[in-house]
């Protein structure tokens, strides 16, 4: 009678379980650069809800006092902050030299009333919009017609 020396082996081997790992981490990878991307495009949208809420309140003062307020304070919603932690930047247009008004790509002023934006995810701005500091800005535009990205107006 010839005694066999085999076993049961039950487990992974390393390769098996470095495959898989190699596998989760390319998996997460993935998932969070996606993640990254949606919270980008979820401040945008987040911002751009939040202009449109501004430009009513700004709107109403106007009708209430027959005038634009000279800052956001003084239509009561001063310290309101977009979502990445920059205040909102409104300059009424009456009044302003055109030096400091957002201007399109042919250096005219997108707005006749006030210019309401956000200066987007790197906090820095530029009148023009074709400027870099700009692109990512969140821009009121054609008297509240277009609220957006910047870049893609």
């Amino acid at each position: 009678m010839a005694f066999s020396k085999t076993r049961d082996i039950s487990g992974f081997t390393l390769l098996e379980v470095m495959i898989v790992t190699a596998i989760c981490g390319i998996l997460a990878s993935i998932a969070i650069v996606n993640l990254i991307s949606y919270l980008g495009k979820a401040r945008i949208a987040n911002a751009i809800v939040e202009i449109k809420n501004i430009e009513k309140v700004i709107c109403n003062f106007q009708t209430s006092s027959g005038c634009w307020p000279e800052s956001l304070a003084e239509a009561g919603i001063g310290g309101a902050m977009d979502p990445w932690g920059n205040p909102y930047q409104y300059v009424p247009v009456p009044g302003t030299k055109k030096g400091k008004l957002r201007k399109d790509r042919f250096l005219v002023p997108i707005n006749s009333d006030f210019d309401l934006y956000s200066m987007g995810k790197d906090g820095k701005s530029q009148t023009p919009l074709t400027a870099k500091a700009s692109q990512d800005d969140i821009i009121r535009a054609n008297n509240g017609g277009y609220v957006g990205l910047a870049s893609y107006y």
